[in-house]
């Protein structure tokens, strides 16, 4: 049987995966993330795309928090540790989590996941503080803690060109490859560690998983789902732009 959360995304991946087959192969539209200046990005072309497209959205399809979307093209210009800790901050306490943990509190409720927890509001309390805890902590650990620490960069650099199956494959795979602060790229030591460390210090609070197989498959899981995450960061201005902007006009008006 499948765990509340990883059916949340299974159903999540089901219903969206139609809408990514009918993006064009090709679009501009990159994002800039605050602490990324655009510059020269190899052509005079890029360089004008760079300064007319419009900021990240913050959420993607109204929950998804998007906070940490950079411009792949721009110019790179590193964080400091503050603004990691703002961008975890931001993931952590977005009131999407608190729905989604509510969601996931639900699930778990009904498939009595954690049977020590109970059931009624007793149990459900303590399904949902522990979700929400699942995700805070993975949060603060992947985008805060280990990035300061091993001067990483936390965000997700949208590449915005190129055909579907290769923006794919380099969205996927962000969670293996990340830049450092100085500019590199290297592998990806905040994503493993940091929900790693937050796998373990869920031990704490699930008394009934807390073997190693247990483990290894909540660090799978949660790596599994933040590579999705970062296919639906590449794409969502896409999307967005096909099927909820189709109507508008050149001059930002929305036809009837």
């Amino acid at each position: 049987m499948l765990r509340p959360n990883r059916l949340l995304h299974v159903m999540f991946i089901a219903v969206t995966m139609p809408v990514w087959a009918q993006v064009p192969a090709s679009s501009s539209g990159n994002t800039i993330q605050p602490g990324t200046l655009p510059g020269q990005a190899g052509s005079s072309q890029a360089a004008s795309a760079n300064a007319t497209q419009a900021p990240p959205d913050k959420h993607i399809f109204g929950v998804l928090p998007n906070y940490r979307t950079a411009n792949a093209t721009a110019v790179y210009t590193p964080i400091t540790n503050k603004q990691k800790y703002i961008i975890g901050l931001k993931d952590s306490f977005d009131y999407p989590l608190f729905l989604l943990s509510a969601a996931i509190a639900g699930l778990g409720q009904l498939t009595d996941q954690n049977p020590s927890f109970g059931q009624g509001l007793a149990g459900y309390g303590r399904r949902l503080g522990t979700g929400y805890a699942d995700q805070a902590i993975g949060n603060m650990m992947t985008e805060s803690i280990y990035p300061s620490l091993l001067r990483e960069d936390p965000r997700y650099f949208r590449r915005g060109t190129g055909r579907f199956w290769s923006r794919t494959f380099y969205a996927a795979t962000r969670v293996f490859v990340t830049r450092t602060d100085a500019g590199g790229t290297r592998f990806n030591f905040s994503e493993v560690l940091g929900n790693a460390t937050a796998v373990a210090i869920s031990n704490s609070y699930y008394p009934d998983n807390r073997n190693a197989l247990a483990n290894i498959g909540k660090l799978s899981e949660q790596i599994g789902i933040d590579s999705f995450s970062q296919i639906l960061k590449e794409f969502w201005p896409d999307v967005k732009r096909k099927f909820f902007q189709r109507h508008a006009d050149p001059s930002g008006t929305v036809s009837h």
